[in-house]
């Protein structure tokens, strides 16, 4: 297919990569020297989101925030004044459920049509080409987009209308944020009763506790490394999105709230580049 990229982050670049890997044609904006290698794959830089949305049958849209997408799709030179008639934007980006609403809205007065499908996994996930993908849009669109997101995915669910997607994104962030505090407060207790804490996270595989978050994140903490696969700062603004959910259907949700403070701890200490797993930090180390 004819694809249109933009956002070649930490996890859009390894997606990108395998796309074109598999034989599609993509034009891709915003390329820096980390994403070169795209080039040399045979991807064709664009000067800005309409020229990336030029001849595309989809758009595919990687972006850290709600207004980074509304600017890449309704901006100056945006992708909703460059694309095609019938073409599909698919956001793969973790944004609010009402602004995916509206935008889709945007989208079809431009001609176009819109599914949402943001993922989790992490650039693990994205470089093996095993993310799991929540979906929301209409069943013939989704089925169009379907073969690409198979390339980016392992499991793949179509959750149901457009906005459906993110829902469930915002519902897996908080499980996961409070899955990883739960992991990190484990792991601090252990650690401070002199008990090596990759030890502890290896004798729990198998039990009741076992993850892949105690997996993969237990053994980031207990080695220190705090590499991003996946943004402190991100997930944080994904805590954000349930939070205002919550307010506005008046659900409970004390445990995100409280790992929502313990990241901005993080982030006022200048942590906000660093992995999710650093929430170990503040209990273990200085957060400075």
């Amino acid at each position: 297919m004819n694809i249109g990229f933009i956002g070649l982050g930490v996890m859009g670049l390894p997606m990108a990569a395998n796309l074109v890997a598999e034989g599609h044609s993509l034009r891709v904006h915003r390329v820096k020297e980390r994403s070169r290698s795209l080039l040399d794959a045979g991807a064709i830089a664009a000067d800005s989101p309409a020229d990336a949305a030029a001849g595309a049958e989809v758009v595919i849209l990687m972006l850290p925030d709600s207004p980074d997408v509304d600017a890449v799709l309704t901006g100056a030179d945006g992708v909703l004044s460059g694309l095609a008639p019938g073409a599909i934007v698919l956001d793969m980006s973790s944004i609010s459920p009402s602004v995916t609403r509206d935008l889709a809205r945007r989208t079809h007065e431009a001609g176009g049509r819109y599914v949402d499908a943001p993922v989790s996994g992490g650039e693990v996930g994205a470089r093996e080409g095993a993310l799991t993908v929540f979906v929301g849009g209409e069943e013939a669109d989704v089925a169009e987009v379907l073969p690409l997101l198979e390339v980016m995915g392992g499991r793949i669910t179509h959750m149901g209308p457009v906005g459906a997607g993110q829902v469930t994104k915002v519902a897996n962030q908080v499980i996961v944020g409070l899955t990883i505090q739960a992991v990190a407060e484990g792991l601090a207790l252990a650690e401070a009763s002199g008990i090596d804490p990759d030890a502890v996270r290896k004798a729990l595989d198998g039990g009741f506790a076992t993850s892949r978050i105690l997996e993969l994140h237990g053994a980031r903490m207990a080695a220190r490394d705090y590499t991003p696969g996946f943004r402190m700062r991100l997930h944080r603004k994904d805590l954000g999105l349930a939070l205002d959910i919550a307010d506005e259907l008046e659900v409970q949700t004390p445990g995100a709230a409280a790992v929502a403070t313990q990241m901005d701890a993080i982030i006022a200490a200048q942590g906000g580049e660093l992995d999710h797993s650093a929430l170990f930090r503040t209990l273990r180390e200085e957060t400075s």
